[in-house]
């Protein structure tokens, strides 16, 4: 079987090969990235199944002919090409997975879902960590009550790194700079409603190891879905709150303007301040692990669950503990969010994704082979009540 993961140079989409390489159900897997050098680094890494090429993801007729004759494509490049992404991989009648779509794409890709259907074709947006994990485990909590009254899923992150840079970006910068300047989406009362990025801060108790976080309201993908998936159980609230590490200083770097598309005359030459920040992240080299540096840093998101079961009222939380992946020399997002994927694309390979059309990851993903090839890389999951609580962790 045959495999492609667009922007598989990139940090995350390199932590996809390499699981997709070494995993044992792809015999080949084609690492497609704009950088032929990133792409031939990545493939190096992931041994000899995996091959690099060079493709512009915006190229919708170059994609399409990557992709015919694979398997299952994982698109891990910038979410703004997602539709063109998706178009291709219709045209070449492949199955579709992405990491995310930061809610307003994610809706609109939903709104392709019959041509996918009448071409007898499964495509899944937001198929990584978060969303993508947190959809399927957020669904398999909810799946016994007779209603669900609100979800609320908080994600937080600390790093334990000895020696580390003060500053890295391990997930892409401008996805996040995103998140900072646009609003956040909260479904309230059976509505969407718009609250101002970095709002609504709290303190809330990860455990360990990340503990205590203050957490921010942020545009995000799970509550572009999770609504319409649980609105037979009558669900009238959900939303996202996100923090750790490095967040307060994207939204320093926001609200400076360095998120700003808009081009400003510089000394008679027009700059575009995301470009330019982008390009200076990537000339300092501040784009993934630096070289030496042995990464720590671990993930937990918790979804609080409200709802209802035989007439009595339930609270459950459904939690999830990422490690990163230092022999890989990959942060926990980074191996999260690929591993993430490559686990949804090895189901929908082998067939054991049901389904057509476009439907987001709690529509279709069968959980419990989805959380065993989670736990075979590391990660600690549980919904608690049924379940008992995380096992204990070493993160030294």
């Amino acid at each position: 079987m045959k495999a492609v993961v667009l922007g598989g140079g990139g940090l995350t989409g390199q932590c996809s090969v390499r699981d997709l390489a070494t995993g044992g159900v792809f015999d080949s897997v084609v690492v497609a990235d704009l950088d032929a050098e990133l792409a031939k680094a990545a493939a190096k890494a992931a041994g000899s199944r995996a091959t690099a090429v060079t493709v512009d993801a915006g190229n919708k007729a170059a994609v399409a002919k990557l992709l015919r004759g694979a398997d299952v494509v994982v698109n891990a490049v910038q979410y703004q090409f997602n539709l063109s992404v998706m178009e291709a991989a219709l045209e070449a009648h492949v199955p579709y997975l992405d990491f995310g779509g930061l809610f307003h794409m994610t809706r609109r890709q939903l709104a392709m879902h019959d041509a996918f259907k009448r071409a007898k074709l499964l495509a899944i947006p937001g198929l990584g960590e978060v969303p993508g994990v947190s959809n399927v485990l957020a669904m398999q909590a909810c799946q016994d009550l007779d209603r669900v009254e609100s979800l609320v899923i908080r994600d937080g992150w600390k790093d334990l790194t000895v020696g580390g840079p003060e500053i890295s970006f391990t997930w892409s910068p401008s996805t996040f700079l995103d998140e900072m300047v646009l609003p956040a989406q909260v479904f309230e009362g059976g509505a969407y409603k718009e609250y101002p990025p970095m709002s609504s801060a709290e303190e809330f108790d990860f455990g360990p190891p990340v503990g205590k976080t203050r957490v921010y309201r942020t545009l995000h993908s799970e509550p572009a879905t999770l609504p319409e998936s649980l609105r037979s159980k009558g669900i009238k609230h959900c939303e996202w709150k996100e923090g750790g590490p490095g967040i307060e200083v994207l939204r320093t770097m926001a609200l400076l303007g360095l998120a700003s598309d808009k081009p400003l005359e510089v000394k008679g030459q027009k700059v575009t301040p995301r470009e330019f920040t982008l390009a200076l992240l990537k000339h300092g080299k501040l784009l993934g692990v630096p070289e030496g540096v042995v990464f720590n840093d671990w993930e937990v998101f918790d979804i609080e669950v409200r709802g209802a079961k035989g007439g009595k009222p339930v609270v459950r939380h459904a939690i999830a503990r990422f490690p990163p992946r230092p022999d890989w020399h990959l942060t926990v997002t980074e191996y999260a969010v690929g591993i993430a994927g490559a686990v949804g694309a090895e189901l929908i390979a082998q067939g054991k994704v049901p389904g057509e059309g476009v439907l987001p990851p709690e529509l279709c993903i069968p959980p419990e082979p989805f959380r065993a090839g989670l736990t075979k890389r590391g990660v600690d999951m549980t919904i608690t009540p049924p379940e008992g609580p995380l096992p204990p962790r070493k993160t030294g």
